[in-house]
């Protein structure tokens, strides 16, 4: 909490004046999706500042023209929360709802906020099943076995392991695994366009049929 404030009240030449959020960032998306898209936390000048997870940064940017390739966006940026975007299918959340200190959340704030997550697999578990969860990043990948672990579903064993690109099935869910769109990913090729769009083909694929 602290750190999300601080960073509203220094911000950086390019958003000086801007008002910030600074507070937790909900989910967004589609009330009735049948996909959960879990990220790790919002971006202290991204989510941070425009009240929308993965809005107003490079890693958003990256992200939603992937979503609107492969049809889960109306359109392929994200700048504000006024601009008109809207997701089919699926609910972007993240494992983490304020922006931490060099995008580390400590083991606590996982704790404190997973409760948020796993009220929102709850309502996708009461529209459909199976739900199809994507995790960007492996620290997003566990915080989704954590909930299933929780909601009382046995997990295999031995524990699966993240990889981009694997879809582990845990119970009736599946868990689809994509590198995180980080710049630190994107801008050095270790995710690019082309490999999110296929992961995204895959979530849909193994969504529910209506």
């Amino acid at each position: 909490m602290a750190w999300r404030e601080e960073a509203a009240a220094n911000p950086p030449r390019r958003f000086a004046g801007q008002r910030y959020w600074a507070r937790p960032v909900p989910a967004f998306g589609d009330p009735a999706a049948r996909i959960l898209m879990v990220g790790l936390a919002p971006a202290a000048h991204g989510g941070n500042r425009t009240g929308r997870i993965f809005t107003g940064d490079e890693s958003g940017n990256f992200l939603f023209a992937a979503l609107h390739a492969v049809g889960l966006a109306n359109q392929p940026t994200s700048v504000s929360r006024d601009d008109g975007l809207a997701l089919s299918g699926m609910l972007l959340s993240a494992a983490v709802r304020c922006a931490p200190p060099d995008n580390r959340p400590t083991p606590s704030e996982f704790d404190n906020c997973r409760e948020y997550l796993a009220r929102e697999a709850a309502v996708l578990s009461a529209s459909s099943r199976p739900r199809v969860f994507v995790a960007l990043g492996a620290l997003a990948f566990d915080a989704c076995l954590r909930v299933l672990a929780e909601e009382g579903a046995s997990i295999p064993r031995p524990r699966p392991r993240f990889a981009h690109g694997a879809v582990c099935r845990v119970g009736e869910d599946r868990i689809v695994c994509t590198y995180h769109p980080s710049q630190q990913n994107t801008f050095t090729g270790k995710l690019t366009q082309r490999m999110l769009r296929e992961v995204l083909r895959k979530a849909k694929r193994l969504m529910p049929s209506s």
